[in-house]
């Protein structure tokens, strides 16, 4: 392991890429201090480890860092993460790994693990989406999802949203460019009413693109949040292979929500309705049936409410 030449490199794309150039400097000379800390290193697992603790000790991005692969990865920009999403997209049905109909009218819709790329997960979201139209509530569950794609935050907007609504701007550091994400006009499959309640449910570990859909449904108050705070990942990164095993995972964009004007970087969504992952889908299926009773809808019976609550339980 050529510990000196991953490092070098790794610096030299962290001051080219990285969103914030003045803290790009700052790491840049404090990773070029560490020298001895790098070379003890044996491994490229604990390489990984020492390098990443020094790029989060600024400001605390926890999409920078340098990510260890237990499998070798090919060369070329995000090279990783595609082969890591393309072996997990059978595995999780397309990113759905879970739909089911509770008592009283409520769709339960997990999409997991991650927002995959719109070309590898529409059919599947169509497919979701059209079964879960049917129902008068919606519970979209977020806990297990740990990013993915804005392009596919706007595709699943637009199932939820009635028109095409101004979700999130990017700012590009490249190009000082700035681009807007809007909810797709069309959508593939049928729409969910949009008068009709939606929760979405987050745990500590709901990251990046899913924190996005989850804070930019907030924002637009279509959903209601119940669950953790999340994990506070807002800036889209770009991933370069600088080892076989080694990915420089470097944020260049940041995320400008056009409601609140900032984003979640750090802070994560902070839910509407806090309690422990664990117990979010019981409260939130309590909320949509108490809020369906409110609206004058049938309620289901006592009895298959209990049921229904021992198994989201």
């Amino acid at each position: 392991m050529d510990t000196t030449s991953i490092i070098t490199r790794t610096r030299a794309l962290l001051v080219e890429h990285y969103v914030f150039p003045e803290v790009a400097a700052e790491l840049d000379g404090f990773l070029a201090g560490r020298t001895a800390r790098y070379a003890a290193a044996t491994t490229p697992a604990e390489l990984a480890e020492l390098v990443t603790e020094d790029l989060q000790s600024v400001n605390g991005d926890r999409h920078l860092r340098l990510k260890h692969h237990a499998d070798e990865v090919p060369e070329g920009d995000d090279a990783a993460s595609e082969q890591q999403m393309r072996r997990e997209l059978d595995l999780a049905m397309g990113g759905v790994p879970g739909l089911r109909r509770l008592p009283g009218g409520v769709a339960h819709l997990e999409l997991a693990p991650h927002l995959f790329p719109v070309e590898l997960c529409a059919d599947a979201i169509a497919a979701a989406f059209t079964l879960v139209s049917r129902a008068h509530a919606l519970v979209l569950d977020l806990r297990r999802n740990r990013g993915g794609d804005p392009h596919t935050v706007a595709l699943v907007c637009g199932h939820l949203l009635a028109e095409p609504t101004h979700l999130n701007t990017m700012y590009h550091r490249e190009d000082e460019s700035y681009h807007q994400f809007w909810s797709s006009p069309v959508v593939p499959g049928a729409r969910f009413d949009p008068a009709r309640p939606v929760y979405v449910l987050t745990s500590a570990t709901t990251f990046s693109a899913a924190e996005e859909l989850a804070y930019d449904l907030q924002q637009l108050g279509r959903a209601t949040v119940v669950g953790e705070t999340t994990g506070g990942g807002a800036h889209p990164r770009r991933g370069f292979t600088v080892h076989p095993h080694l990915e420089a995972t470097i944020p260049t964009a940041r995320a400008i929500n056009p409601v609140s004007g900032t984003n979640w970087e750090l802070v994560g969504v902070t839910p509407d309705i806090a309690v422990p992952a664990s117990e979010a889908l019981d409260r939130a299926y309590r909320e949509a049936l108490a809020e369906l009773d409110r609206r004058g809808g049938d309620a289901p019976s006592v009895t298959e409410a209990r049921a229904a609550l021992l198994q989201v339980r």
